[in-house]
């Protein structure tokens, strides 16, 4: 079936408010039937799970006094599995990414010696950056265009060698839009070592379906907020044997252990108990019909009808957006930029000549719009932004429409 936006806007109470939400980086709507499904799960995960009886071959062992909590977060485990294309046992779960990071870059000591190197790249947030730059290894840096944003993937054939242990990239910029070669980067690495590829994709899941074997990244990081779930991360990683490699910050779990149990940071299971139902909402973005598919099937063909459609509505954002002759569009607007990538995901940061960033954004609340002031991060500023006055950043959700386009446009050109 076609995407249905009128039957999507349904599925978010939030939007009865009246404000027009262009927030999705920083902020995303939250699906009222995720919303419902953490009350209920903080409500009954210290409950006792009931017992189911024994009667087959192929039943469940159950531990008596088993609370429902822990098959939240079992459940939840799944449904991050299902999202990225990977088996439960792959997954690793925490309360953020900042500090799955942390925990990962402990663990991964006994790989990374001081004759060891780290490639990052500056295109990434840098609280994700941090927790590898202290580990001991040689870091190094990979450079983002400065002109389009984009991260160009021909310097990792000098960036990576035999010495190299870790690369670390994000799969999209979450304020330009911008997506990374991550293939070519995978690629690179494979030919010139043995490190491992982590990808950050929580910019880039809440718009494509995620695949991580066609990435053949090796590590796959996700925050289920930015999709509009819960407060919790979770990193996937590409074989349970790697969990081997790493060392055990779990005093519980044996250091040859091969399994997620090493790095797991307790999570609130009231939390996890909205993990499915985020996944589920994604999933169901699309109705089916006929014989009722897997929920991995129902996400690749919901996520391909979003991506499609916001696809559309993306077009007519940069278009109307860029023919406004005082609107600078970061990465897009300018002789540096040529018009920018061909493929950006629908989320832009942009300026207007002569007006501050605080009275753009401020016109823009008070005629029901809410975006946000672009952070000045390293790369921002490198781009000149705070030179211009600052940029405001705009992210579309899976509800936006046609009209939300129409009535920025026309407040922007108020002031351009």
């Amino acid at each position: 079936m076609e995407y249905d936006v009128a039957r999507v806007r349904g599925l978010y109470v939030s939007l009865s408010d009246g404000w027009t939400y262009l927030n999705a980086h920083a902020c995303p709507q939250i699906p009222e039937r995720v919303s419902a499904s953490v009350a209920r799960s903080f409500r009954l995960s210290t409950a006792v799970a009931d017992l189911e009886a024994a009667t087959g071959s192929h039943s469940r062992v159950q531990r008596p006094g088993r609370l429902e909590g822990e098959s939240f977060i079992d459940a939840a485990r799944f449904a991050v599995a299902d999202l990225v294309g990977a088996g439960p046992e792959r997954v690793v779960l925490g309360p953020s990414l900042e500090v799955l990071y942390h925990s990962l870059a402990r663990a991964m000591r006994p790989l990374l010696r001081t004759t060891s190197s780290v490639v990052l790249s500056h295109l990434d947030p840098p609280t994700l950056s941090m927790p590898f730059t202290g580990v001991g290894a040689e870091v190094r840096w990979a450079q983002p265009d400065l002109g389009t944003g984009e991260l160009p993937g021909w310097q990792y054939n000098d960036l990576v060698d035999g010495s190299t242990r870790l690369v670390a990239i994000s799969a999209a910029h979450e304020l330009l839009g911008t997506l990374a070669p991550v293939t070519e980067i995978t690629e690179v690495t494979r030919s010139r070592s043995r490190a491992w590829v982590l990808v950050d994709a929580s910019a880039y899941a809440p718009y494509r379906p995620v695949e991580v074997d066609d990435w053949d990244a090796d590590i796959v990081a996700v925050d289920l907020a930015k999709l509009g779930g819960p407060a919790l991360s979770a990193l996937v990683f590409r074989d349970p044997a790697m969990f081997r490699r790493l060392e055990s910050l779990n005093p519980g779990v044996g250091p040859k252990a091969a399994t997620a149990a090493k790095l797991e940071t307790p999570v609130s299971s009231g939390l996890a108990g909205g993990v499915p139902t985020i996944v589920d909402h994604l999933a169901d973005l699309v109705e089916t019909s006929g014989t009722r598919p897997t929920r991995r099937h129902r996400l690749e063909h919901s996520m391909t009808e979003l991506a499609d459609y916001l696809d559309d509505l993306n077009e007519d954002l940069y278009t109307f957006l860029g023919t406004l002759p005082a609107v600078h569009i970061l990465g897009v607007t300018g002789e540096a930029a040529a018009g920018g990538p061909a493929e950006r995901l629908p989320r832009l940061s942009f300026a207007v000549r002569g007006v501050p960033a605080e009275t753009v954004h401020q016109r823009l609340f008070d005629n029901g719009l809410v975006t946000t002031i672009a952070p000045m991060t390293p790369l921002l500023t490198e781009m000149g932004v705070g030179e211009i006055g600052g940029a405001v950043t705009v992210a579309l959700s899976p509800f936006n429409n046609r009209h939300d386009i129409e009535h920025l446009i026309r407040v922007v050109a108020s002031l351009a």
